[in-house]
């Protein structure tokens, strides 16, 4: 009964702490031919997902729709207003499907390196991961960094949305599992009575 109750009483101590242990961001960017600067009525869109572990940005961006084929998609970055204006491109996103009209794009950057910057983007931050890095980090929190998509048809972009925070995972998934450490430690404390 004691080794249930220690388990317990750890599984909650690190379900307290998780939330806020939890060192992760997570964007949104929701784009659509009507969020382009130059607005127009593409059916496309995307709800592309974005994760920040560090210095770590995972992206995960499927997308449908568009009128013709996609020929580049970019992390653009930063604009002078939230939620408004054009910018130039920050990150491309090398290796996103070319010619399709709806498909997927999942991929990992590494902030801290250069490589992963457009060049000018990089000149324009000092020449340093360092400088592009901050720029950036500081757009996300601003509302001032978005996802362009760019087909044949609008080579300036077909689709856009900004990157903006999402919520946390939701706090009731933090308490099912509660529920359910509860739950363990109520079957074991009944079997464990059954047994004496």
């Amino acid at each position: 009964m004691k080794k249930v109750l220690s388990a317990l009483a750890l599984a909650a101590s690190t379900l307290a702490l998780a939330p806020s242990a939890l060192a992760v961001d997570f964007y949104r960017a929701v784009s659509s031919g009507p969020g382009e600067a130059t607005p127009n009525p593409s059916p496309g869109y995307s709800i592309a997902s974005f994760e920040l572990d560090g210095m770590i940005l995972s992206a995960d961006i499927p997308f449908a729709d568009l009128t013709t084929g996609t020929v580049a998609a970019h992390i653009h970055c930063c604009t002078t207003e939230s939620l408004t204006g054009t910018a130039g491109v920050a990150i491309p996103l090398f290796g996103f499907p070319s010619g399709v009209t709806s498909g997927s794009y999942s991929q990992t950057f590494d902030l801290a390196d250069p490589a992963v910057y457009d060049p000018a983007f990089l000149a324009a931050f000092g020449g340093t991961a360092a400088g592009a890095s901050a720029a950036l980090l500081d757009a996300l929190g601003d509302n001032t960094a978005y996802l362009n998509i760019h087909t044949t048809q609008y080579p300036g972009g077909e689709i856009r949305g900004f990157m903006v925070a999402a919520p946390v995972p939701e706090p009731g998934s933090w308490a099912m599992l509660g529920v359910g450490l509860l739950g363990v430690g109520a079957i074991a404390r009944r079997r464990m009575g059954q047994a004496s």
